[in-house]
């Protein structure tokens, strides 16, 4: 096989969705097996050489850390194919909210009297996997579609490590895929600015305004020497992506211009892929 994703993550996170793209992506997915049957049926799949993209989903459902270790299945599945795990996560009010909304009950729903009891301690069981991620996904706030253009973005790049630069706005949550974050609410705000408000860190205004204040400078020069400095380390690790994540208050103005920037400043060495997560709360 050419590629065996193993797609897991906490309960109410998008995992079904997540397969769902996958499926339109060209990956035949095999959804809920019993983890201990996974490398037989795997294995069985690659001697037919049936298939050339497997997504497996997997659950806190189809675990079963008594039977078979996440450790013992994935170097067996590396025997068949290039083995990646996606781990799916959001944070845990958006989880509480998205059960309340299906009122559907969490898996551990009878073994632990509340949501909130059941939501922590699957996080505590699904650690194995977590720790194996390749990827880590946050959908906390995002739509089908912006999972799927996460995933075909994430998982399309071949052997070249692509840097993904997102800006965030600390108010609407930190993201919880991002490898690195830089807190950049020290900054000058163009916010109480009024006739700055309106704009974003893309409009020359904005950019105007922030090159010309020289901490805005020397902490740009300390985030871009610091990611300059480590980027071929991750790259040589045989990383497929690294997740820069920069914020300020509303994700609107300081961020995306650093964003933008930095973007800018490595394109010439590295392949690039540049998010703005609070754009459509930009007024």
């Amino acid at each position: 096989m050419k590629k065996i994703l193993v797609v897991a993550g906490r309960s109410g996170s998008g995992k079904t969705s997540a397969l769902q793209v996958l499926e339109d992506l060209g990956f035949y997915i095999i959804d809920n097996l019993p983890l201990v049957l996974v490398p037989e049926i795997v294995a069985k799949l690659s001697n037919d050489n049936a298939m050339e993209l497997l997504a497996l989903g997997v659950d806190i459902r189809s675990l079963n850390i008594d039977q078979v270790s996440i450790d013992d299945v994935l170097n067996e599945l590396e025997r068949h194919g290039a083995v990646e795990v996606v781990y799916l996560t959001a944070r845990e009010e958006v989880l509480v909210s998205r059960y309340a909304s299906s009122r559907r009950p969490h898996p551990l729903a009878n073994k632990y009297e509340s949501l909130t009891e059941c939501i922590r301690v699957e996080e505590q069981l699904l650690y194995p996997v977590y720790r194996r991620a390749t990827l880590t996904i946050d959908t906390s706030s995002k739509t089908v579609h912006e999972l799927k253009h996460t995933l075909s973005v994430k998982l399309g790049q071949g052997d070249n490590l692509i840097v993904i630069l997102q800006s965030f706005g600390f108010k609407h949550g930190i993201p919880l895929d991002a490898d690195y974050v830089f807190d950049l609410r020290h900054l000058v705000n163009p916010h109480w600015i009024n006739e700055l408000r309106r704009y974003t860190g893309l409009d020359p205004q904005i950019k105007e305004f922030l090159a010309a204040d020289a901490m805005v400078n020397d902490m740009y020069a300390d985030i871009y020497q610091f990611v300059d400095k480590w980027l071929p380390v991750f790259s040589q690790g045989h990383r497929h992506f690294v997740t820069i994540s920069l914020g300020c208050t509303g994700g609107q103005h300081r961020s995306v211009y650093f964003v933008d920037r930095l973007a800018e400043d490595l394109k010439a060495k590295w392949s690039v892929q540049v998010l703005h997560r609070e754009m459509k709360h930009w007024s």
